[in-house]
């Protein structure tokens, strides 16, 4: 899963350029769209309301007034699964191709074989149009190589709003909203696409992430270090979370080394553990002792994060262990209401340590 920020507005790519998180996706409503999209080679720059910007700034707003796909009332679909076939060469090539999509991180295996079967490969020439400006949108398009201009046309005249530079994707604003397609898509260069059918693309991408978020949503309200939270607050850490899957023993974080993320038990247990300055283990090291067990709704990793200090102990999965992960940037700046609760932890995690081996001062320092 990706981790992303909705103040830097960095979404999925989509049409212009116009970044909307699908973890923020709200079926069945008439929806504005507000994004912000950061300028990198994935993520061209683009304009508000068809207005070229200013040098250096790249910032839009667009209201889409049009009723949104619901994924809960549109019934099982028994469309035979689409294949395109691929040889092996092609395939790797997508697969590369897809990494980085964002649409694509919240999928489970399955779900992304499937669309990587879906999707189809396309040749395009210089000047050749992938999509235009008010046509119905038939396809989503990941970006394997070639350079794209974003043209918007406004009081009959044409912009040069943004480009494309070998990598990202676009369309998929036409087909989760029901719009035309807000810009033209012209190739500059010989390239290569990767095409993805509009029914696909809503039957398992929409309509994934759109219960992943209703998922989540309830998760976080139920989770008692959030209890003090506005919504809106709870919200905004829905929109910024991912998951991750731990199998049995493996070793979510490591004890000396830098924090950069904070952890929430959605599913399996986690041992905490840390070296002793006096025990040692069979191969002559220092053994780790579990100093917490933590369940469902149970959080870890603020420690290091709430100090700016190496990791003070290790995590290791017991039986398969689903987390629910926030990077060190939306921690900082969504978990500020939280702060309190959690420096009040540190005393009673020193008060934990000094009942088990009767000063804190018996565990080796996170670094060593």
């Amino acid at each position: 899963m990706i981790i992303i920020s909705p103040e830097k507005g960095l979404g999925p790519d989509v049409e212009m350029g116009v970044g909307d998180e699908l973890g923020s996706f709200k079926p069945s409503m008439v929806v504005q769209l507000q994004e912000n999209v950061e300028r990198t080679h994935s993520h061209p720059a683009g304009h508000r309301d068809g207005a070229v910007p200013a040098p250096g700034r790249f910032t839009r707003r667009v209201s889409v007034c049009a009723e949104a796909y619901n994924p809960d009332e549109e019934e099982e679909d028994n469309d035979p699964r689409v294949i395109h076939p691929k040889t092996d060469e092609q395939r790797c090539r997508l697969q590369e191709a897809c990494k980085d999509i964002l649409l694509f991180k919240n999928l489970d295996q399955e779900q992304l074989s499937e669309v990587l079967d879906a999707m189809f490969e396309k040749i395009v020439k210089p000047d050749e149009h992938v999509i235009d400006q008010g046509d119905d949108g038939d396809n989503f398009y990941v970006i394997e190589r070639g350079t794209y201009d974003i043209l918007v046309t406004k009081d009959n005249q044409t912009r040069s709003v943004g480009q494309y530079d070998n990598r990202g994707s676009f369309g998929e604003l036409a087909l989760m909203y029901n719009t035309p397609r807000a810009a033209t898509i012209v190739a500059t260069s010989e390239g290569s696409l990767w095409g993805l059918d509009r029914v696909t693309f809503r039957r398992i991408i929409v309509k994934n992430n759109a219960k992943k978020r209703k998922m989540f949503e309830s998760f976080i309200e139920s989770v008692p270090l959030f209890k003090s939270l506005e919504m809106s607050e709870r919200m905004k850490i829905v929109d910024v979370i991912g998951e991750k899957i731990y199998k049995d023993g493996e070793r979510i974080i490591t004890q000396g080394e830098k924090a950069d993320s904070f952890y929430i038990i959605e599913s399996g247990e986690v041992s905490i553990l840390i070296k002793s300055k006096t025990k040692t283990n069979k191969n002559g090291g220092n053994q780790e002792v579990e100093i917490a067990h933590c369940h469902k709704g149970q959080y870890f990793g603020e420690l290091a994060l709430v100090t700016n200090k190496p990791r003070a102990a290790s995590a290791y999965a017991v039986g398969d262990v689903k987390c629910l992960v926030m990077d060190v940037q939306a921690f900082e700046r969504l978990l500020g209401p939280c702060m309190d609760i959690m420096k009040r932890n540190i005393s009673h995690y020193e008060e934990q340590l000094v009942k088990m081996f009767g000063s804190n001062l018996d565990l080796l320092d996170p670094g060593q």
